[in-house]
């Protein structure tokens, strides 16, 4: 009996951390100026803004210096529909809200024009994050009642124009984060919460990219974000311990290797004061196709979890209109989930989805200019069914996304 018990706390820790450190799959985010946002981030041809240390590192070479700052406040919503765990009837169903939360992950930016064919620049900006939380007595308490993810991205930057019509830059990525997550276990009939907080050890990567002006109308841009293998430790807790059937605190410690990114995009001068654009960004999910875990004091526990997840994509177009010191925006973006059915959760559950853009700037100065942007997004009904956690059930999901930024350019 305390053997079974021993092992099955150590599954349930296990399937705990791995789930909770594959969020970064469906809560990528790409929200990270709101210009570009407005446009359904359709950015990386253009780029013609600080943000070009994200979407496209060779934009840069055409910014100057200049400094642009801001951040997303996100609001998720979601529902579940399905089992009550009830056992007297294990068909009843019902359903259950997540609780309201708002992410602000932040995008900041400097550029310097070293000299008028040499930029360099540094970013900071956080395209892996959120979390979720369901209340702490609800059906899937067993599966988790809250997470939040972050990670880091710390960019310095260099752009040379080699022409007046093509551009190329390169950048590091020096990225940290980590991620905090708490569950319900029933130990000899009582409720223990478990608490997993790791923290990642630094890790790095590379951005490039290439802008070409094909005509005076048309440009084209091309950028490529490498995959960053991500370690990550930290303690497992127990509240209470049950030490007779060796549910104690541990340490953990598991890899994750964040997928390969990449941009192309096209953009098209239709008149003077109106330009369009369209991008198709790839993310390379199938790096992820297990997750191995690891257990300090006692490593028989050492478990290797699937994931399979599979390449997905993005689609974006959008465009900016000039009215002298205003400028209005729009666009639309449709992404495609990388979670199959069978392994979607409650801590994460995704799906493809759909985005739809507004938003607007205006110079203030010469020199100071604001943008704000706004985003809704609605998910696709996701069924999970023959779910590997035997979770089974519907989501219903949407997200309403703000974004707001500030340049100041000398």
């Amino acid at each position: 009996m305390k053997q079974h018990l021993k092992y099955g706390i150590c599954w349930f820790a296990v399937s705990l951390l791995a789930t909770a450190i594959a969020l970064g799959g469906g809560f990528q985010l790409n929200e990270h100026g709101a210009r570009a946002m407005a446009q359904g981030g359709a950015f990386a041809a253009r780029a013609n803004d600080a943000s070009a240390i994200f979407f496209n590192p060779a934009g840069l070479a055409g910014v100057g210096n200049s400094v642009y700052f801001g951040a997303t406040f996100i609001m998720p919503k979601a529902t579940f529909f399905g089992p009550i765990r009830n056992a007297n009837d294990p068909n009843i169903q019902n359903e259950t809200k997540m609780v309201d939360q708002t992410f602000t992950p932040i995008n900041v930016y400097g550029t310097y024009a070293v000299t008028s064919d040499l930029h360099v620049g540094l970013g900071v900006m956080n395209p892996y994050g959120l979390g979720t939380e369901w209340d702490p007595q609800w059906v899937g308490k067993y599966i988790t009642t809250k997470i939040d993810l972050q990670t880091f991205y710390f960019t310095p930057t260099v752009a040379y124009k080699i022409t007046d019509q093509l551009a190329v830059g390169v950048g590091a990525n020096i990225v940290t984060g980590g991620v905090k997550l708490s569950r319900a276990k029933n130990v000899i009939n009582t409720d223990t919460k478990v608490t997993l907080d790791m923290t990642a050890k630094t890790a790095y990567g590379f951005n490039v990219g290439v802008q070409y002006k094909a005509t005076q109308d048309v440009t084209l841009g091309v950028s490529y974000r490498s995959t960053v293998k991500m370690d990550a430790s930290g303690p497992a807790t127990f509240d209470p311990n049950f030490t007779i059937v060796n549910v104690v605190n541990d340490n953990v410690s598991a890899s994750l290797e964040l997928p390969a990114t990449g941009f192309v995009g096209v953009a098209y001068k239709v008149m003077p004061n109106l330009e369009v654009e369209a991008d198709y960004q790839y993310i390379g999910w199938s790096s992820y196709k297990e997750l191995n875990i690891n257990f300090q004091n006692d490593p028989t526990k050492n478990v290797i979890s699937p994931k399979n997840y599979k390449d997905t994509y993005m689609i974006r177009v959008g465009g900016e209109y000039t009215l002298e010191a205003l400028k209005l925006r729009a666009g639309y973006l449709y992404d495609h989930s990388p979670v199959d059915a069978a392994y979607v959760e409650p801590l994460l559950p995704d799906a493809n989805r759909n985005g739809f853009n507004i938003g607007a700037g205006y110079q203030i100065t010469s020199a100071l200019s604001v943008d704000v942007s706004y985003l809704f997004l609605k998910f696709d009904q996701r069924k999970a069914e023959n779910t590997a956690i035997q979770f089974d059930g519907t989501y219903n999901m949407t997200a309403n996304l703000f974004g707001i930024d500030f340049g100041y350019s000398f």
